[in-house]
């Protein structure tokens, strides 16, 4: 087992700009396969006779398992070999994409989405707690930027490609799709990945489930960037839940092909993530994190001009820098912090993504219903600005360097 440790010199020769490509590509082909199915809903309930109430089940369903994947999976990556742990879920996800594509009842398809969430969100986040481990120090930030960045466009792109590859083939050709490109990976990745050992082979399962709880307790850096990350997350969950109800009604009366081109728009954070990250590597984290709130605080008042395009538009731009900005230092002063526990710090800072994208999907529908757009865009400068309350009054002083982490 020894024989698995990296060694710094090695880390760092092992992760140049192709192999850092390699992986910020797999990380955009893995999170893809979590949100294929939102724009297929409607061709999934009829092809198999389920109505749309069940039909919106695939989507809680393959949330579900997003969420066992953080909590269960990912934090295995601080007690197995990563490179190992990476090709056994893609080997699993092989099957999984192909009995999506093959499912013939509700409940078949209803259990094979919960198992993409929890692999393609586990494959997700260990490709970053992988690159993080094997990354020297002073290129930590950058690199993890980068990957991050692979996530948005895999992200964002994922709905126009199941669309396209849906109108193509039909809606089960985008999962046999995705098996094909996870084959490619399992190749590409079984060749690229070098052996990491686990910070702690002794610990059990039940053990490392376990310190996740102490981590929080423990880890004011995690806590606090945990607390900066819920804020950000709900307020861009505000934006991105309410945007279709204004838009597909007059004066508008966009389609749902052009409602989800805005999306692409949000491609700009994946350039903000990579330049955050390198900043956050020269110990210019808080300063990031100062400009990235005060985009996304400022971009309210864009966004609130729906009737004037281009000013929306250069809203939806300054929202997702600062977002995106905000997420790659989070995780790099997170993972910094801790280098002996980075899958269990990603996991629980995941955890408070989770809970902040719920809060602003639920909250931004039921301002809407009352108050309309100006409405929302109150709760997000409310949100966005308690972000920066926060951070202003408390994230610098506990416990983080004056401007690195």
């Amino acid at each position: 087992m020894g024989a698995l440790a990296v060694c710094p010199e090695a880390a760092r020769v092992g992760l140049g700009r192709w192999t850092v490509g390699i992986l910020a590509a797999c990380s955009a082909l893995s999170v893809a396969n979590v949100y294929y199915a939102q724009p297929l809903l409607n061709a999934i309930s009829q092809d198999l006779d389920i109505g749309p109430a069940l039909a919106g089940g695939v989507i809680s369903a393959t949330q579900l398992g997003c969420a066992l994947a953080l909590c269960f999976i990912v934090p295995l990556g601080d007690m197995l070999d990563r490179a190992r742990l990476l090709r056994l879920q893609l080997c699993l996800l092989l099957p999984t994409l192909a009995a999506v594509a093959l499912a013939k009842s509700a409940p078949g398809l209803l259990i094979a989405m919960a198992a993409v969430g929890l692999l393609g969100t586990a494959m997700t986040q260990g490709l970053i707690g992988y690159s993080a481990a094997m990354a020297s120090p002073e290129e930590r930030g950058r690199i993890v930027g980068a990957v991050q960045g692979g996530v948005v466009i895999g992200l964002l792109l994922a709905r126009s490609v199941a669309g396209v590859v849906s109108d193509l083939g039909g809606w089960r050709a985008v999962y046999l799709a995705s098996a094909g490109a996870t084959l490619l990976m399992l190749a590409l990745l079984s060749r690229l990945l070098r052996p990491l050992a686990p910070v702690d082979r002794g610990m059990r399962y039940r053990q490392l489930l376990l310190s996740m709880l102490v981590l929080l307790r423990d880890e004011p850096v995690l806590r606090s960037r945990g607390m900066l990350g819920l804020l950000m997350f709900a307020a861009l969950g505000v934006f991105w839940s309410a945007m279709a109800l204004p838009l597909s009604g007059p004066p508008f009366a966009y389609s749902q092909t052009e409602i989800g081109a805005f999306g692409l728009v949000g491609m700009a954070g994946a350039l903000a993530a990579a330049r955050a990250g390198h900043l956050t590597d020269q110990g210019k984290g808080q300063r990031v994190t100062l400009a990235a709130l005060l985009c996304l605080l400022l971009c309210w008042a864009m966004l609130a001009g729906i009737g004037r395009m281009g000013v929306f538009i250069a809203g939806i731009v300054l929202l997702d820098l600062g977002g995106q900005a905000i997420h790659v230092v989070n995780q790099g002063m997170i993972l910094t912090s801790r280098p002996d526990a980075q899958s269990r710090l990603l996991a629980c800072y995941m955890l408070f993504y989770s809970v902040g994208s719920g809060i602003g999907a639920i909250s931004s529908t039921m301002v809407y219903a009352r108050v309309g757009w100006n409405g929302v865009c109150w709760l997000g400068a409310a949100i966005s600005g308690s972000a920066l309350l926060f951070w202003w009054r408390g994230a610098p002083r506990r416990g983080m360097r004056a401007d690195g982490g």
